[in-house]
């Protein structure tokens, strides 16, 4: 397999991965309301009148409270896309992207940050699967949890998922609570079945994977060959190929980190289209985003995916801040051994900790991921 095949794998597997927090925000608290306000020939049918020969009923007991309703935060859920190669026998699982998403006490406000793959993190020992622990890039964690003894060729995403989750954990300092584990499948079609996404294009960007009409263009030795579909500055509709290709886009300036900064800012776009088009109204919308996603998410979490559905289902867009924490390289050239956060990077983990994100960004705005 070529390098290019590789990194457009993991590309797309990042796009899917920031569909998760679309999902779990939005179209999950549509799923519900479905289950609770119900949606039969009966809701919203005027009631029979008594009779005055019938004998008076007892009053109707007080439903229920909806699943979910105990959560009151900080809630702190851990996203990650995983390069998962099905026709290779036996591959581990790598997490190509990590995004944890902390909604603090009161569901008002949540921040989605991401962690660099390469992020040179202490990952604990793990004896479910054999490993002792050590210091090295996180992306790592996932695949030395999925390990199975006695299964050396049938690796375990779920399992892998728990060590990475206890690096993060160990790392950022925050409790997890649930999360997803992504692959690919779909995306463009998602996008379409919304229509298109308006997205503010910060910088041209020039594709390295397609021609300017969809197709793919041919892998050549050391890259790609053919001309090249091309993202000028400016505001700009994309169906749902170009919005994958334009986030898959990380041979530009500023790099992976540039690359981190669209995918959110894609994320942020998907969420206002969702909320904008009242899709937590309309069941039948849903459904149709829901067909769209396939099995590209997988949830992983100690409450139910509609526990924690219901209880981010009145996040407003608005209050939804993308977070782009800078990070710098470990190492040089064949020495490389990772990244690592910057001093104000790090930081803004502990004001997180502390309920004092907003006064942090306010004081580090450049933190602050544009739409």
């Amino acid at each position: 397999m070529s390098l290019g095949a590789g990194a457009a794998r993991r590309s797309r597997t990042l796009i899917v991965l920031l569909l998760a927090a679309v999902v779990l925000v939005t179209v999950g608290g549509v799923v519900v309301s479905r289950l609770v306000g119900g949606s039969g020939p009966e809701r919203g049918a005027a009631p029979a009148s008594p009779s005055a020969t019938n004998p008076p009923t007892a009053s109707p007991s007080p439903p229920p409270p909806p699943p979910g309703a105990d959560i009151t935060g900080p809630l702190n859920l851990l996203l990650v896309g995983v390069d998962t190669r099905v026709s290779v026998p036996g591959w581990e699982p790598h997490a190509d992207s990590v995004l944890v998403l902390h909604v603090p006490r009161g569901l008002g406000r949540a921040y989605l940050f991401s962690l660099p793959r390469d992020l040179v993190v202490d990952i604990p020992a793990f004896p479910k699967a054999g490993y002792r622990g050590g210091r090295t890039k996180l992306t790592h964690a996932m695949s030395y949890g999925s390990r199975v003894p006695g299964r050396p060729k049938q690796p375990s995403a779920a399992q892998g998922y728990e060590l990475l989750r206890s690096t993060v954990s160990g790392y950022t300092g925050l409790r997890i609570d649930a999360g997803a584990v992504v692959t690919f499948a779909g995306f463009d079609r998602l996008v379409d079945s919304l229509g298109g996404v308006d997205l503010h294009i910060d910088q041209r960007v020039v594709s390295r994977h397609r021609q300017p009409d969809g197709r793919h263009r041919e892998s050549a030795p050391g890259g790609y060959t053919g001309p090249q579909m091309v993202y000028e500055k400016g505001n700009r509709h994309l169906t749902g190929w170009q919005a994958l290709d334009y986030a898959r886009q990380r041979y530009i300036p500023g790099g992976d980190y540039s690359r981190q900064r669209h995918q959110q800012q894609l994320i942020r776009a998907l969420v206002g289209k969702i909320l904008d088009q009242g899709l937590a109204r309309d069941p039948d919308r849903v459904q149709q985003v829901v067909d769209a996603l396939g099995d590209t998410l997988i949830y992983v979490g100690g409450r139910r995916l509609i526990d924690v559905a219901y209880a981010l289902g009145g996040l407003p867009a608005d209050r939804f801040v993308l977070v782009g924490l800078p990070g710098r390289s470990v190492g040089s050239g064949s020495g490389y051994r990772g990244e690592q956060l910057t001093p104000v990077g790090r930081r803004f983990l502990t004001e997180l900790r502390a309920g004092r994100a907003d006064a942090y960004l306010t004081k580090n705005p450049t933190l602050r991921v544009k739409t």
